[in-house]
Protein backbone atom coordinates (compact mmCIF):
# COMPACT_ATOMS: atom_id res chain seq x y z
CA UNK A 1 0.00 0.00 0.00
CA UNK A 2 2.87 2.18 0.80
CA UNK A 3 4.25 1.64 -2.34
CA UNK A 4 1.12 2.24 -4.20
CA UNK A 5 0.50 5.61 -2.55
CA UNK A 6 4.03 6.83 -2.83
CA UNK A 7 3.26 9.13 -5.44
CA UNK A 8 0.23 10.20 -4.97
CA UNK A 9 1.32 11.81 -1.13
CA UNK A 10 3.34 14.72 -0.75
CA UNK A 11 5.16 16.52 1.95
CA UNK A 12 3.86 20.43 2.60
CA UNK A 13 5.93 22.98 3.65
CA UNK A 14 4.68 26.58 4.82
CA UNK A 15 6.06 29.67 5.26
CA UNK A 16 4.30 31.94 8.04
CA UNK A 17 4.82 35.54 8.47
CA UNK A 18 3.38 37.36 11.23
CA UNK A 19 4.00 40.75 13.30
CA UNK A 20 6.62 39.14 15.86
CA UNK A 21 8.48 37.06 13.12
CA UNK A 22 7.47 33.92 11.41
CA UNK A 23 8.19 30.15 11.19
CA UNK A 24 7.68 27.10 9.00
CA UNK A 25 5.02 24.03 9.12
CA UNK A 26 5.30 21.19 7.28
CA UNK A 27 1.85 18.41 6.41
CA UNK A 28 1.31 16.64 3.99
CA UNK A 29 -1.19 16.36 1.18
CA UNK A 30 -3.21 13.90 -1.22
CA UNK A 31 -2.42 14.38 -5.01
CA UNK A 32 -6.42 14.55 -5.99
CA UNK A 33 -5.56 15.36 -9.87
CA UNK A 34 -3.13 14.49 -12.42
CA UNK A 35 -3.13 18.03 -13.21
CA UNK A 36 -1.62 19.31 -10.02
CA UNK A 37 -4.90 19.21 -7.34
CA UNK A 38 -3.97 18.58 -4.28
CA UNK A 39 -5.79 18.71 -0.86
CA UNK A 40 -5.09 18.84 2.90
CA UNK A 41 -5.92 20.40 6.07
CA UNK A 42 -6.67 23.61 6.05
CA UNK A 43 -5.03 24.24 9.31
CA UNK A 44 -1.76 22.47 7.38
CA UNK A 45 -1.71 25.99 5.46
CA UNK A 46 -3.30 28.53 7.64
CA UNK A 47 -2.22 31.72 7.22
CA UNK A 48 1.16 30.88 5.08
CA UNK A 49 2.68 33.36 2.76
CA UNK A 50 4.02 30.59 0.81
CA UNK A 51 3.24 26.93 0.46
CA UNK A 52 5.57 24.85 -1.53
CA UNK A 53 5.69 20.47 -2.08
CA UNK A 54 7.67 18.10 -2.86
CA UNK A 55 6.94 14.28 -3.83
CA UNK A 56 8.66 11.15 -2.64
CA UNK A 57 12.33 10.92 -4.49
CA UNK A 58 12.42 14.46 -5.51
CA UNK A 59 15.12 17.09 -4.60
CA UNK A 60 13.42 20.26 -5.19
CA UNK A 61 9.95 21.73 -3.54
CA UNK A 62 7.03 22.49 -6.22
CA UNK A 63 5.28 26.63 -5.61
CA UNK A 64 1.68 25.51 -4.42
CA UNK A 65 -1.05 27.75 -4.66
CA UNK A 66 -4.45 27.80 -2.23
CA UNK A 67 -7.41 27.70 -4.48
CA UNK A 68 -9.73 27.31 -1.50
CA UNK A 69 -9.40 26.49 1.96
CA UNK A 70 -12.71 25.75 4.56
CA UNK A 71 -11.47 25.90 8.30
CA UNK A 72 -14.70 24.55 9.37
CA UNK A 73 -14.19 21.31 7.79
CA UNK A 74 -11.03 21.66 8.24
CA UNK A 75 -9.60 20.60 4.70
CA UNK A 76 -8.39 23.03 1.93
CA UNK A 77 -7.70 22.35 -2.14
CA UNK A 78 -4.08 23.38 -3.12
CA UNK A 79 -2.86 23.50 -6.88
CA UNK A 80 0.34 22.95 -8.65
CA UNK A 81 1.91 23.23 -12.48
CA UNK A 82 2.11 19.92 -13.17
CA UNK A 83 0.47 17.06 -15.77
CA UNK A 84 1.31 13.39 -15.31
CA UNK A 85 0.44 13.15 -12.15
CA UNK A 86 -0.71 9.70 -9.99
CA UNK A 87 -4.03 10.71 -8.55
CA UNK A 88 -4.97 8.59 -5.66
CA UNK A 89 -8.33 6.48 -5.35
CA UNK A 90 -11.01 7.26 -2.97
CA UNK A 91 -12.83 4.55 -1.18
CA UNK A 92 -17.01 4.60 -1.80
CA UNK A 93 -18.98 6.87 0.91
CA UNK A 94 -19.95 4.33 3.26
CA UNK A 95 -17.71 1.77 2.92
CA UNK A 96 -15.83 2.09 6.05
CA UNK A 97 -16.86 -0.20 8.61
CA UNK A 98 -15.20 -0.39 12.32
CA UNK A 99 -12.78 -2.81 12.76
CA UNK A 100 -10.92 -2.24 9.06
CA UNK A 101 -7.47 -2.74 8.85
CA UNK A 102 -6.46 0.97 7.79
CA UNK A 103 -2.88 2.63 7.08
CA UNK A 104 -1.75 5.94 8.00
CA UNK A 105 0.40 7.47 5.45
CA UNK A 106 2.30 10.88 6.39
CA UNK A 107 5.55 13.14 6.42
CA UNK A 108 5.34 12.63 10.40
CA UNK A 109 7.78 15.44 12.49
CA UNK A 110 9.07 15.83 9.02
CA UNK A 111 12.22 13.35 8.96
CA UNK A 112 14.17 12.67 6.15
CA UNK A 113 13.34 10.37 3.14
CA UNK A 114 9.68 9.50 2.40
CA UNK A 115 6.98 9.30 4.65
CA UNK A 116 5.74 7.39 7.57
CA UNK A 117 3.45 4.58 7.26
CA UNK A 118 1.27 3.29 10.31
CA UNK A 119 -0.81 0.79 10.59
CA UNK A 120 -3.95 0.08 13.27
CA UNK A 121 -7.94 -0.46 12.87
CA UNK A 122 -10.79 1.97 12.32
CA UNK A 123 -11.58 1.83 16.09
CA UNK A 124 -15.13 4.20 15.49
CA UNK A 125 -16.63 5.91 13.30
CA UNK A 126 -18.77 9.15 13.21
CA UNK A 127 -16.76 10.97 16.19
CA UNK A 128 -17.03 14.64 16.80
CA UNK A 129 -14.52 16.51 18.51
CA UNK A 130 -14.12 20.38 19.28
CA UNK A 131 -11.19 22.39 17.43
CA UNK A 132 -10.02 25.93 17.47
CA UNK A 133 -12.11 26.37 14.42
CA UNK A 134 -15.20 25.32 16.37
CA UNK A 135 -15.68 21.36 15.32
CA UNK A 136 -15.38 18.49 13.51
CA UNK A 137 -17.83 16.01 12.82
CA UNK A 138 -18.54 12.43 11.20
CA UNK A 139 -14.55 11.78 12.05
CA UNK A 140 -12.69 7.94 11.81
CA UNK A 141 -11.17 7.10 14.71
CA UNK A 142 -8.24 4.75 14.29
CA UNK A 143 -5.48 3.28 16.75
CA UNK A 144 -2.66 4.06 13.76
CA UNK A 145 -0.35 6.02 15.26
CA UNK A 146 -0.78 9.54 13.76
CA UNK A 147 1.88 12.41 14.54
CA UNK A 148 2.54 16.01 13.86
CA UNK A 149 3.32 16.22 10.05
CA UNK A 150 0.79 13.60 9.44
CA UNK A 151 -1.94 16.02 9.08
CA UNK A 152 -3.94 16.21 5.53
CA UNK A 153 -2.12 12.77 4.70
CA UNK A 154 -4.22 9.67 3.58
CA UNK A 155 -6.07 7.31 5.83
CA UNK A 156 -5.73 4.20 3.84
CA UNK A 157 -7.70 0.40 3.61
CA UNK A 158 -5.67 -2.47 2.45
CA UNK A 159 -6.69 -1.99 -1.27
CA UNK A 160 -5.09 1.50 -1.44
CA UNK A 161 -8.09 3.42 -1.78
CA UNK A 162 -8.27 6.12 0.83
CA UNK A 163 -11.01 6.10 3.23
CA UNK A 164 -9.82 9.17 5.36
CA UNK A 165 -7.73 12.59 5.69
CA UNK A 166 -5.95 12.38 8.70
CA UNK A 167 -6.37 15.99 11.26
CA UNK A 168 -5.59 15.04 14.85
CA UNK A 169 -4.81 13.02 17.85
CA UNK A 170 -6.23 12.77 21.20
CA UNK A 171 -4.01 14.58 23.84
CA UNK A 172 -4.23 13.71 27.38
CA UNK A 173 -4.50 16.46 30.16
CA UNK A 174 -4.38 16.78 33.85
CA UNK A 175 -7.63 14.40 34.24
CA UNK A 176 -7.52 12.18 31.37
CA UNK A 177 -4.72 10.21 29.41
CA UNK A 178 -4.85 9.21 25.51
CA UNK A 179 -3.22 6.50 23.24
CA UNK A 180 -3.75 5.40 20.13
CA UNK A 181 -6.48 7.68 18.93
CA UNK A 182 -6.35 9.80 16.21
CA UNK A 183 -8.63 10.99 13.89
CA UNK A 184 -9.41 11.29 9.60
CA UNK A 185 -12.40 13.04 8.42
CA UNK A 186 -14.46 10.68 6.67
CA UNK A 187 -14.37 9.85 2.87
CA UNK A 188 -18.16 10.31 3.50
CA UNK A 189 -17.47 14.00 4.45
CA UNK A 190 -14.13 14.67 2.20
CA UNK A 191 -16.27 14.07 -1.11
CA UNK A 192 -18.66 16.46 -0.39
CA UNK A 193 -16.10 19.27 1.16
CA UNK A 194 -13.85 19.07 -1.88
CA UNK A 195 -16.73 19.85 -4.32
CA UNK A 196 -17.27 22.72 -2.15
CA UNK A 197 -14.09 23.93 -2.39
CA UNK A 198 -14.28 23.93 -6.23
CA UNK A 199 -16.84 25.52 -6.52
CA UNK A 200 -15.49 28.22 -3.89
CA UNK A 201 -12.32 28.15 -6.16
CA UNK A 202 -14.45 29.10 -9.52
CA UNK A 203 -15.64 32.04 -6.87
CA UNK A 204 -18.97 30.81 -5.60
CA UNK A 205 -19.65 31.79 -2.13
CA UNK A 206 -20.93 29.19 0.05
CA UNK A 207 -23.12 29.79 2.84
CA UNK A 208 -23.63 27.64 6.35
CA UNK A 209 -26.78 26.40 7.30
CA UNK A 210 -28.62 28.08 10.29
CA UNK A 211 -31.10 26.88 12.70
CA UNK A 212 -32.03 29.50 14.95
CA UNK A 213 -30.80 28.13 18.38
CA UNK A 214 -29.03 28.50 21.60
CA UNK A 215 -27.90 25.05 23.07
CA UNK A 216 -26.08 23.68 26.19
CA UNK A 217 -24.28 20.81 27.21
CA UNK A 218 -26.53 17.66 28.89
CA UNK A 219 -24.91 17.18 32.39
CA UNK A 220 -26.54 14.29 33.11
CA UNK A 221 -24.16 12.11 31.18
CA UNK A 222 -26.81 11.40 28.71
CA UNK A 223 -26.85 11.81 24.51
CA UNK A 224 -27.69 15.04 22.92
CA UNK A 225 -27.70 18.74 23.02
CA UNK A 226 -30.25 20.97 25.44
CA UNK A 227 -32.14 23.41 23.01
CA UNK A 228 -32.28 26.95 25.49
CA UNK A 229 -33.53 29.09 23.13
CA UNK A 230 -34.90 29.16 20.42
CA UNK A 231 -35.62 32.65 17.89
CA UNK A 232 -38.65 33.66 16.47
CA UNK A 233 -39.16 32.91 13.38
CA UNK A 234 -36.25 30.88 12.75
CA UNK A 235 -36.26 27.25 10.92
CA UNK A 236 -36.33 25.81 14.71
CA UNK A 237 -39.35 27.75 15.32
CA UNK A 238 -41.32 27.41 12.38
CA UNK A 239 -40.72 23.58 12.64
CA UNK A 240 -41.76 23.40 16.38
CA UNK A 241 -39.01 22.84 18.14
CA UNK A 242 -39.22 24.09 21.89
CA UNK A 243 -36.49 25.32 24.38
CA UNK A 244 -35.73 22.31 26.68
CA UNK A 245 -35.88 19.55 23.71
CA UNK A 246 -32.56 17.26 23.16
CA UNK A 247 -31.57 17.13 20.06
CA UNK A 248 -30.00 13.97 19.75
CA UNK A 249 -29.62 13.16 15.93
CA UNK A 250 -29.55 15.45 12.32
CA UNK A 251 -30.53 13.23 9.64
CA UNK A 252 -29.43 10.02 10.81
CA UNK A 253 -26.49 11.42 12.46
CA UNK A 254 -25.93 10.94 16.42
CA UNK A 255 -25.51 14.26 18.30
CA UNK A 256 -23.43 13.51 21.43
CA UNK A 257 -22.60 17.15 22.24
CA UNK A 258 -23.39 20.74 20.94
CA UNK A 259 -20.14 20.77 19.07
CA UNK A 260 -22.25 17.88 17.11
CA UNK A 261 -24.76 19.77 16.60
CA UNK A 262 -22.99 22.99 15.07
CA UNK A 263 -20.93 21.08 12.95
CA UNK A 264 -23.89 19.06 11.46
CA UNK A 265 -25.85 22.33 10.43
CA UNK A 266 -23.19 23.97 8.85
CA UNK A 267 -22.38 21.36 6.95
CA UNK A 268 -25.89 21.49 5.51
CA UNK A 269 -26.54 24.73 3.04
CA UNK A 270 -29.35 27.48 2.87
CA UNK A 271 -32.57 25.93 1.39
CA UNK A 272 -32.04 22.00 2.79
CA UNK A 273 -34.50 20.54 4.98
CA UNK A 274 -33.17 18.11 7.37
CA UNK A 275 -34.58 15.68 10.02
CA UNK A 276 -33.97 16.52 13.46
CA UNK A 277 -35.04 14.14 15.88
CA UNK A 278 -35.55 14.91 19.97
CA UNK A 279 -36.60 13.98 22.98
CA UNK A 280 -38.98 15.63 24.49
CA UNK A 281 -40.86 14.58 27.90
CA UNK A 282 -39.10 10.55 27.46
CA UNK A 283 -41.09 10.59 23.80
CA UNK A 284 -38.41 10.73 20.25
CA UNK A 285 -39.89 12.88 18.09
CA UNK A 286 -38.83 13.69 14.68
CA UNK A 287 -38.99 17.72 12.83
CA UNK A 288 -38.43 18.60 9.69
CA UNK A 289 -36.58 22.11 9.45
CA UNK A 290 -36.10 23.99 6.50
CA UNK A 291 -32.60 25.80 6.83
CA UNK A 292 -31.53 29.52 5.84
CA UNK A 293 -28.13 31.50 5.30
CA UNK A 294 -26.61 32.07 8.48
CA UNK A 295 -26.42 36.46 8.63
CA UNK A 296 -23.26 37.89 9.47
Amino acid sequence: MAARLANSVVTISTTIEEDFGGGRGVGTGVVLTSDGQILTNAHVVEDASEVVVRFAGETEPRVAKILASDLGNDLALLKIDATGLVAATFAKPGSVQIGDAVIAIGYALALDGGPTVTSGIVSALKRTIETDSGALNSLIQTDAAISSGNSGGPLVNLKGEVVGINTAVARGDSTSAANNIGFSISVDEVLIVVEQLRKQASGVVRDDGFLGVGLAAREDGGQGAIITDVQADSPADKAGILIDDVVLAVDGEPIDGQAGLVAAIRDAEPGQTVKIEILRDGKRLTFEATLIARSE
